[in-house]
Order: C-alpha cells, then structure tokens, then sequence
C-alpha cells in the first residue's frame, strides 16, 4: 500500500502473521503511529490542515520524517492508480521507521511503520479538514499484496522496477524487478523520478516505456538530472526532488526490515512452538532443543548478511543527491569517540562507509527475542573480529571489520555486553 508495487512474502501453508505467537490481525500494534494517535487523543498534538497537501506536512512533522526524503512514483502501482500519472506522480517520504504517501487530490495520506512486534502496519488518514482526524488501521486490504511470496511471508515493505508507459501505466510483459541493495543500477527505478549525479551509471527512472513487441527504455535522456522541471510542474510538492541517495537508503532499508519482521516471526514462532511441546512432554521450562536453535539460526542468518550488506551490488561511479537528504541522514549519529557513525555514506564504492547497517538501532532490532538477538551479536563478533572468514563477508576489510566493531562497541550497550555472556550454540562456519 505504501512503496510502488511494494509486495511482501507468503507461500506457506499457514500465513505467519496467523500464529498464536503473532496475531498480527487482533495485536494493538506499539508503533509511532499508535502512540501520534494517543497524543491527539489526549488533546497533547494537533493536526494541521492546509490547502496545498492537506495533512501531509503535519504529518511529516509529527513523525520527524524529514522532506528531503521526498522520491517521487509515476507508475499507476499504488490503490490510488486513478490519480497518478507521470505529470502527478505519488510522492513517499520516510524515516528509519515510518514511512507517508500522498496523491494529489487523494482522499487519503498513507502511512506505514515497522511495528516492533508486528512488522509492517498500515494506516490511512482521511484529507478532510475539521473535526478530529484518525489514523484507521488497515488490514486485509492491504495484505493483500504487503504479505506476498516477495518478502518471506511476513507483512513489509518492497520496491519494484517496472517498465511504465508515457501514462504511467506499467508494462508487465516487459518484466518487473524486485529493488534491493543487491539490485544492479541498469535495473532500478523504472516508474521512478530521480534527481541527482550518477555519473556513467544508467538506471530506468525518469524514462517512459515505447515500443510494441520490444520495450525500450531511453535511458539516457533521464540520466543525471538536476531538476525534473522538463518532466512535470513540481510546485504542488514540498520540494522538487525526488533525491537518488533517499532511494539508495529506502532500498536497502526496506529489506532488511522485512528480513527483521521474519527473524522476529520466526523466532518467536519456534519459542512458543517449543513451550508447547515442552508441557506436553514434561521437560524443563526454558528447554532449548537442537531444532530449535536451528529454527532461529534459520531466520537469523539471512538477515546478519543483509545487514552487513553480503552482496551488495557496487557502484561503479559517483553518487550525488541533490535535496540535502545525504547530510540529514547522516548527521543522526550516533556517534563513537572518533566521531565515526553506521550512516557514514561513501557513494563512489557502495552505499555506507562502514558496511553494518544503522537499522540495528531501531526499535525493531531491539524487540527481538532474546534468543535471536544473542546469535546474531555472537556471529557478528565472529565476523568482525576475523573468527568467521567465510567467503560471503570476503567484501568486509580486516581495517572495516575493526571500525565496525569499535563503533558497535561504543554506539550500541547491549552490543558491547554481549561480549561477556556465554556464548550460544552455533554451527560452523564450514557448515553453511
């Protein structure tokens, strides 16, 4: 409902949000909309209502999501198709947890947050000035594509590629590509706007869809452009970007907060899976069986390689963005005692200046299982200390893995005490 042909992933048998340790559906989801909604409640926060967006910017600003965020979709992929065409693209906006959606003259903002227990949870606000607005949770509507066999089959947030036509109509038979960090340049952003420096680096934003039996892209008419003013009248939006370093950050942050929603899922699904069977066969509560482990470590892994960015796909020339977002989202720390941060960005190899991801600050990472979080600080030690020299972390320098640690160390308490506790059962390295 949020990002472009943003899907999640299903292909169970049983969906996972169903699970007694889930309940995703009857859970009242924590999370930074919930707790908004709590303020306006109490009369604490107000919302404010203008003719330009109606609520977006209020929003934006009670949410702490900074406008130069902003990216900009022409592609009809969202449930307000209707209003949205090359020359009134949707515009998304997001921070390290929310993220909102406006259509202009659209009956509603969009919002979505990583819930730390949940995952993804979805929300519309309805445009009408007056009265006491109401963020309203939705469902079923919106797993309808958010909880897909794109993501795992948790509920979350993916970005598409797709070939759309000068009517921002999509052309599936041309193929669609699922954009993550691991993506090559040459495949993202079809149905996009991108603004900022990119160098010899093509990608298929700013481009429309021609031909009939071939499709093609002209993709260096949409390379490295300043300004989309050739394109579409941008007065109507809070600025005139739709900024090439947001889109970097939003397609790596994207799937690793799916990846955290299946760690979490997973791991609790095996937790409570194994206090059941415990009752029923009379072992000791906190019983720990070799399947469960394995269980967790399952779920786990996948989402320790992402966030150390294993396969990320490299940048072959200088990235720069042009809205000021590069600058906000790196000024917010924190900070170790060299003044070095997880959301230092280097832009001419790949994303970040030290390859862990900031995400492992977030409310989401925090809100692991005990189980789940202790194995994943235990390998990452044995990756950042040079104990684990798999293949899969071969991109990670002796000189990286050491800033890693230290700004772990000095940035991330419960990191740094982990390094005291026993160690959890693990496989070896030679094993996966």
């Amino acid at each position: 409902m949020l990002l472009p042909a943003l899907c999640l992933a299903g292909g169970q048998e049983r969906d996972d949000f169903d699970h007694p340790a889930i309940q995703y559906i009857k859970q009242t989801s924590d999370d930074p909309v919930s707790r908004l909604q709590k303020e306006m409640d109490a009369g604490r926060v107000r919302l404010t209502f203008n003719r330009k967006n109606g609520y977006l910017s209020s929003v934006l600003a009670q949410l702490k999501i900074p406008v130069s965020s902003q990216m900009l979709v022409f592609s009809k992929t969202s449930f307000q198709r209707d209003l949205i065409t090359p020359h009134a693209p949707r515009a998304l906006y997001f921070n390290d947890s929310s993220y909102v959606g406006w259509v202009q003259d659209g009956s509603v903002v969009e919002v979505a947050v990583q819930s730390p227990q949940l995952g993804a949870v979805f929300y519309t606000l309805q445009q009408e000035s007056g009265g006491r607005p109401r963020f309203q949770r939705q469902t079923y509507e919106c797993l309808q594509c958010h909880n897909s066999s794109m993501t795992a089959g948790v509920p979350g947030l993916i970005m598409r590629s797709v070939y759309a036509r000068i009517d921002g109509m999509p052309e599936f038979r041309a193929g669609t590509y699922l954009t993550t960090d691991q993506s090559p340049l040459s495949e993202r952003w079809g149905g996009w706007y991108v603004t900022g420096q990119h160098g010899v680096m093509r990608h298929m934003g700013n481009a429309f869809a021609r031909g009939e039996e071939n499709v093609i892209l002209d993709r260096e008419k949409g390379a490295n452009l300043k300004s989309l003013h050739s394109l579409l009248d941008t007065s109507p939006y809070l600025t005139p970007q739709s900024d090439i370093v947001a889109l970097l950050v939003a397609e790596h942050q994207t799937r690793v907060q799916t990846l955290l929603t299946k760690a979490g899922y997973g791991a609790r699904m095996a937790l409570y899976d194994e206090a059941q069977l415990n009752r029923e066969l009379q072992r000791p509560v906190g019983y720990r069986s070799d399947s469960t482990r394995s269980r967790i470590r399952s779920v786990c892994d996948p989402l320790l390689e992402a966030m150390l960015f294993v396969k990320e796909a490299p940048l072959t020339d200088a990235v720069t963005g042009n809205s000021g977002y590069a600058e906000t989202f790196a000024a917010q720390g924190p900070f170790d005692h060299q003044h070095r941060s997880l959301r230092q960005l280097d832009l001419h190899h790949r994303l970040l200046r030290y390859p862990c991801s900031y995400l492992i600050y977030t409310e989401a990472f925090d809100a692991l299982p005990t189980e789940a979080k202790s194995y994943l600080y235990q390998r990452l030690r044995e990756v950042l200390t040079g104990k684990d020299n798999s293949p899969e972390f071969s991109h990670l320098s002796t000189a990286e893995r050491k800033a890693i640690l230290e700004i772990l160390t000095d940035t991330k308490p419960d990191f740094a005490a982990s390094d005291s506790k026993p160690a959890v059962k693990t496989d070896p390295p030679s094993a996966k």
